[in-house]
Order: structure tokens, then C-alpha cells, then sequence
């Protein structure tokens, strides 16, 4: 406990504090459960610890996932579960192990950055990926904002990928990701969403985070190169 405590040093401490307060006042204000909070409050975990390449990131981000699979199952968000459960929760026990075993002498993770010609490949998987769903999206009833909606679910599959293989640019895929997010609920809200402040605040909040991961994981790239 000394060792990981240690690591963290004052910026991180005083970030990780802020976001729980974010969570806690999310809780209070829509008056959510017990266990609507665990489900927040690991998930706020998951994405710091992420940042920092520390392998724990995968526990609470296991318990986030099944938690979450259960809140969408609860509201009828069945593409949620099937999304959580077929794709996220393998995805957390392939990237436990996968961090696990590349971790150099001192612990820390040995993180990636990827040559342009894969960096260019997952840009066309992104834009391919996000046109062909939102015109898939666009002829469902009811379907708001597809293109973007499209956008967000193809590139937060597209992040965990490049995260399970410690690659620096999952980071500007989740910075693209937030930041699309941030649009779609600035939209909800201005159609009239009760959680739309709510859902802005919370995904600026990970927009933050993503900047500090990449920050975080572009010197530990550069050291492994070096």
C-alpha cells in the first residue's frame, strides 16, 4: 500500500478527490442508489487508474461494467448489456493479463505508440466504422442524433482495443470520444433532458482525464524508446 501510495504525487491526489466529489454530487442530486454510486464511483477509478497505466484499473473496471450491464438490463437498455457483457467484460480479463505480463522491472506498464501507418489504419477503421453505423442508426424510429451516437459507440470500442494494447493514442481516441459526448448531451439537453448538465459535466470531466492520460503516457512511451 506504501508503494502505490507513493506514486501518487499531489496533482493526481487532488484530481482523484475532485472526481469523487463529482460522483458523490451526481448521487445526491438524482437521488441515485447505494449501488448506482458503487457503479459511478468505479468507473471514476477505472479511468484515473487508467491514466497512470496501473493495473487495478481493470478490477474496479470489471465491477463498472457488470454494474452498469445490470443498471441498462434494469431500464430496457439491452444493446447496453449486450454491448458490456459480449464486448467490455472480456475485454477487462484480455487486458488484465495483457498489462499484467508487459510490465517492466520497476512495475510500471510498458507503454506503446504506434508508426503512422497504423495510426492512419485505425483512422479509417474510426471514420468507416462511425458513417456506416450511423446510417444504420438513422433508420431506427426514434434514434437521436445518429451520426454522433455512431461516432461515440464506434470509438470508445475502437479506445479499449488500442488500451488493451498499452498504445499512448487510445488517449486522443477517448479525447475524441469525450469530446463528441460532451455534443451529443449538449444536444439532449437543449431538447428539453433533465440529466443533460448532469451528463455534460461528468463526460468534461473524463475530457480531463484523457488529456492527462495522454500527457501521462507520452513520456512513458518516450522512455521506453528511449
Amino acid at each position: 500500500m506504501k508503494k502505490v501510495a507513493g506514486s501518487w504525487n499531489l496533482f493526481e491526489i487532488a484530481w482523484l478527490v475532485l472526481f469523487t466529489s463529482i460522483a458523490v454530487g451526481f448521487t445526491v442530486i438524482s437521488r441515485d442508489s447505494l449501488f448506482g454510486f458503487t457503479v459511478f464511483i468505479t468507473g471514476v477509478l477505472c479511468v484515473v487508474l487508467a491514466a497512470k497505466g496501473n493495473l487495478m484499473s481493470y478490477v474496479f473496471g470489471m465491477y463498472n461494467t457488470v454494474g452498469y450491464a445490470y443498471l441498462a438490463y434494469i431500464n430496457g437498455l439491452f444493446g447496453e448489456v449486450m454491448l458490456n457483457l459480449l464486448f467490455f467484460v472480456p475485454m477487462n480479463v484480455i487486458g488484465f493479463y495483457m498489462w499484467k505480463n508487459n510490465r517492466q522491472e520497476d512495475g510500471k506498464l510498458t507503454m506503446r505508440q504506434m508508426d503512422l501507418r497504423r495510426l492512419f489504419l485505425v483512422g479509417m477503421v474510426c471514420v468507416i466504422g462511425c458513417l456506416l453505423l450511423g446510417f444504420g442508426l438513422s433508420f431506427i424510429p426514434g434514434q437521436n442524433s445518429p451520426y454522433i451516437d455512431a461516432t461515440t459507440t464506434v470509438l470508445s470500442i475502437v479506445a479499449t482495443f488500442l488500451m488493451v494494447r498499452r498504445f499512448k493514442e487510445q488517449w486522443l481516441v477517448y479525447i475524441v470520444l469525450n469530446l463528441f459526448t460532451v455534443l451529443l448531451w449538449v444536444i439532449r439537453m437543449l431538447e428539453g433532458s433533465s440529466e443533460g448538465l448532469m451528463m455534460i459535466v461528468m463526460w468534461s470531466a473524463y475530457l480531463v482525464n484523457a488529456v492527462y492520460g495522454y500527457y501521462i503516457w507520452n513520456k512513458g512511451a518516450k522512455e521506453v524508446t528511449a
